[in-house]
């Protein structure tokens, strides 16, 4: 009888350590199927994009020449221009989205934080088409009016930068990119910015308060501090998003394939815009591979911007466990 008792004891058991290996062996092939596919994403690129590697070399990068009809092509004024207003982007974005997040989570009554939270959040979804038809309707006619004549007034006369700020106030051009991503970067960096300034033991907040710490020295000096790894993961994502945007960009950067100067009024192009307006009528040959070769380029961007946010986080830990 105990014999029996001990064999329908041991069922469960033995269900509980098949369930485990089942457990930890789907995860891993899902981990496994991921670095599967990033490598079959970086091979193919390669592989399609050859004949390109091939007659260009490294020259494609630092070449500024687009054009198809003698198949003579250049990488230099779409990075520059996907470099340029992503970092516009940032400059804007980093500062606004970091002043929502302490609003809501510090200073906002509790009556209104919910509905401005929902309201940042649903300005996520708005699609890119739809802050790409604003901003070329919208915003470019009353930028060009009314605050390019005033930066190239004012920033424009100033020594050093003064040249960021000059030419025709176009509307359309790299600065307006810039700002349009901005926008549209905004709610996904305040968002994650907001949930780990929540995420802070309120004790800690508490206690700061207690010995007389002002708001902003218990934002600076406690709660980014304790969620520095999440600000910066937030921050990476939105500078993914406008590395990668395509339609928003496209319909207001002007689409220019020179360089005509280092002003920010002037029109250029980025890899993603580039992409989207001319790989619908690429002939096959040097033409596609080029532009696959701008695809594959863009890829190693992001994986750049990856990498070192990755080695800024070690080197923050480092410093943190050093400090006695």
């Amino acid at each position: 009888m105990s014999l029996t008792h001990n064999s329908i004891a041991d069922v469960p058991a033995v269900s509980h350590k098949f369930g485990d290996w089942l457990f930890f062996n789907v995860t891993r092939a899902f981990a496994a199927l991921t670095l599967v596919m990033l490598v079959g994403i970086i091979i193919s690129l390669v592989i399609s994009s050859w004949p390109a590697l091939q007659k260009f070399g490294f020259g494609f990068l630092w070449s500024r020449d687009w054009n198809p009809p003698i198949e003579q092509f250049g990488a230099l004024t779409p990075i520059y221009g996907t470099v340029v207003t992503s970092l516009i982007a940032l400059v804007i974005a980093v500062p606004v989205s970091f002043g929502i997040a302490l609003f809501l989570t510090e200073l906002s009554p509790v009556w209104l934080r919910r509905p401005l939270g929902t309201a940042i959040e649903l300005l996520a979804a708005v699609p890119s088409i739809v802050y790409g038809m604003w901003g070329l309707m919208v915003f470019v006619p009353i930028f060009s009016k009314y605050v390019q004549p005033l930066l190239a007034g004012t920033l424009g006369r100033l020594p050093l930068i003064g040249e960021l700020f000059s030419g025709a106030p176009l509307g359309i051009g790299i600065l307006s990119a810039g700002i349009i991503l901005a926008i549209m970067i905004i709610p996904f960096i305040a968002s994650v910015m907001r949930d780990v300034f929540e995420v802070t033991p309120a004790m800690l907040k508490e206690s700061a308060y207690a010995v007389g710490s002002t708001t902003w020295e218990v934002v600076w000096n406690i709660v980014l501090p304790y969620t520095k790894v999440g600000v910066i993961g937030g921050i990476m994502l939105g500078l993914g998003r406008a590395l990668g945007e395509t339609m928003a960009v496209t319909f207001v950067i002007g689409n220019s394939s020179s360089i005509t100067g280092i002003s920010l009024f002037a029109p250029g192009n980025s890899i993603a815009s580039t992409l989207a307006n001319e790989f619908g009528e690429a002939t096959p040959g040097i033409y596609t591979a080029s532009l696959i070769e701008l695809g594959l380029i863009l890829f190693f961007i992001t994986l750049v911007v990856l990498v070192f946010s990755r080695l800024l986080l070690l080197r923050l830990s480092k410093q943190e466990g050093t400090k006695t």
